[in-house]
């Protein structure tokens, strides 16, 4: 921790040197992006935490970390001896960053932030709490490019054309969908910062960022002429000449912001919440700021057909793999010495076997026994647990596909397992099975379903504290908004053909962790006299561990649907398999 220590001292030294009482590092990148390039890695460098969510706040004698439930067991590890404190959000009592710059800084203190990494909502907020102390809120340069001497450069992996087979509509065609969009609310242009949303609109992926087929860029919409920013060696020439043909002018990454701030009288669209302050700066002053969620968001969480047939596809891909992976964690568990690691190897090994497999769509996460109940638990070589036949393993992991992204965990005995953890895995099962269920009218929220999935577990004095359900990208990120089923208020309602997680869980810290993951798709139901009602279509194909269900706590309802579920499986999955595997699918989905 010695050299964390040291990162912190030169830190310091620089915010000293423009008379600065703290620091704010949002831990995110000028895209707003989970999963970030290496050299955007500024939260894992000034603390050592590698988890994917967290904020740092640096003071002259003080540092604190801020992160969710997913990362207290982590982040408590990752911190020790290195100064700086973990501070627990989304749980009761809470004390937010600029609540704990606000009590323990004066009035009239400075506080430092890079505004090319922090959205425009996050740095009003900031800024107005702050206000009430009259603690300035100051716009730095990125601090830490003077103390990271070997700061891995800009990345510059080729660009590829998304094809239209897969994508479903041409980037023609969104354009003049956004144009006309555009035109109903008088702006000229939409800023698109987001990575994936950069991706999807001009139908071009990438491989800038680990596990998302993304490229690093900006891009502007226009209901003419767009605009895309990125590195042109990134491109091949005829692409650049097929981008200018559908009226893309691609122009420089760096020149991004000069560009924008060059723009006047115009009506800008930008998305609050992800946008960046510095964008949000450099048009402000002779423009008008339109803030909406971003059209693109909406229009690509809305999966077209072509999409949904992808996504059908790739569930049965995904499903061939994870049934080969089972016969094998079966056949070999007990026999031949496997860990943790090893699991996450063999589950990219079956799914690379698959064709259009372009790598996972996220690092797998393998928790035996007492490592389950770590929610994003990232383990290598060294600290993997070594799987014996007993006790339960929790394995979340998913594949990037040319036809969609998967995402997907299961929970499986190993052996003699307990009761109460047999209890636990039931009561995780019926929460998914009634959020599979659920059927509702439109314009309901995810915050109003999350309930769906939570009742048993709060009928018993049981929780969960992360969210039920994410969007899932179509080929893109495995985490996409705008909407979400979780207990926070999200104002963008559940629409069909929005693809999206449905994971309740269970976690019993040092003992094992209990979730069941399946992707569910939102699909229109029937229309009565009350309005339009919706559903879900479950798209996820693997077995799930009956061995493991209490079935008297299962209704006749939540039986017919395990049933189902399963004889949809078998039939789906059976003429795909090779033969030898038959066997062990029909015993996997046998009915109860």
């Amino acid at each position: 921790m010695n050299i964390i220590k040291n990162r912190l001292k030169l830190l310091r030294e620089q915010i000293k040197s423009l008379e600065l009482d703290a620091w704010y590092i949002s831990g995110t990148d000028p895209h707003a992006s989970e999963y970030l390039p290496d050299r955007w890695q500024s939260r894992a460098f000034i603390s050592g935490f590698t988890g994917s969510y967290g904020v740092v706040v640096v003071t002259e004698n003080e540092a604190g970390l801020w992160t969710d439930t997913r990362y207290f067991i982590q982040a408590e590890d990752q911190l020790k001896g290195s100064g700086i404190s973990m501070n627990k959000l989304r749980v009761p009592d809470a004390v937010s960053p600029e609540e704990w710059l606000f009590d323990k800084l004066a009035k009239g203190n400075r506080v430092g932030i890079d505004p090319q990494t922090i959205s425009v909502s996050a740095y009003k907020n900031l800024e107005s709490v702050l206000a009430k102390k009259e603690i300035k809120l100051i716009g730095t340069p990125d601090l830490l490019e003077e103390i990271w001497p070997d700061r891995p450069e800009y990345p510059s992996n080729g660009i590829f054309d998304f094809e239209l087979s897969f994508a479903g509509k041409s980037r023609i065609e969104k354009q003049k969908l956004l144009s006309e969009e555009l035109e109903k609310i008088g702006a000229d242009y939409h800023v698109v910062s987001m990575l994936d949303e950069l991706a999807w609109v001009f139908n071009l992926r990438g491989s800038d960022v680990n596990y998302n087929p993304v490229f690093i860029g900006f891009g502007l919409i226009g209901k003419e002429q767009s605009y895309l920013f990125t590195e042109k060696t990134k491109l091949q020439d005829d692409l650049i000449e097929t981008l200018q043909k559908d009226n893309i002018e691609v122009k420089d990454y760096k020149q991004f912001y000069n560009f924008l701030s060059e723009l006047k009288n115009k009506n800008i669209l930008l998305d609050h919440s992800t946008s960046n302050y510095s964008i949000f700066s450099s048009l402000n002053k002779y423009n008008k700021i339109i803030h909406n969620t971003s059209l693109i968001s909406l229009g690509k969480a809305r999966k077209n057909d072509v999409e949904l047939n992808g996504f059908r596809e790739a569930m049965k891909k995904d499903g061939i793999a994870l049934v080969e992976f089972l016969f094998w964690l079966k056949s070999n568990i007990g026999k031949s010495r496997i860990t943790e690691y090893d699991i996450g190897i063999k589950l990219k090994e079956f799914r690379a076997n698959q064709t259009n497999f372009k790598g996972e769509s996220f690092p797998p996460i393998v928790g035996y026994k007492s490592h389950g109940a770590i929610v994003h638990l990232s383990v290598g070589p060294d600290n993997a647990l070594e799987l014996n036949d007993d006790g339960i393993l929790l394995f979340d992991s998913g594949g990037q596909y040319l036809d969609g992204t998967t995402d997907i965990t299961r929970t499986v005995a190993l052996g003699a397992v307990t009761e109460q953890q047999k209890i636990d895995f039931t009561l995780v099962l019926k929460g998914m099975i009634s959020l599979s269920l659920a059927e509702f009218p439109y314009g309901t929220k995810g915050c109003h379903l999350d309930i769906l999935a939570r009742k048993p577990l709060w009928e018993n004095g049981m929780n969960y504290g992360h969210g039920t359900g994410h969007g899932v990208g179509h080929f893109l990120n495995v985490h996409e908004g705008p909407m979400s089923i979780r207990q926070e208020y999200n104002e963008n309602k559940i629409e069909p053909g929005m693809v999206m997680s449905n994971e309740p869980a269970f976690y019993r810290e040092g003992e094992y962790g209990i979730r069941t993951e399946n992707m569910i798709v939102c699909v229109e139901k029937e229309e009565t006299e009350f309005g339009q009602f919706l559903g879900f279509e479950t798209l996820t194909l693997c077995p799930i561990d009956t061995g493991l269900v209490v079935l008297e706590l299962l209704s006749e309802k939540e039986k017919l649907w395990l049933n189902d579920y399963h004889k949809k499986v078998n039939n789906t999955l059976k003429p795909l398999l090779d033969k030898n595997y038959h066997g062990f699918l029909d015993e996997l989905t046998q009915s109860i």
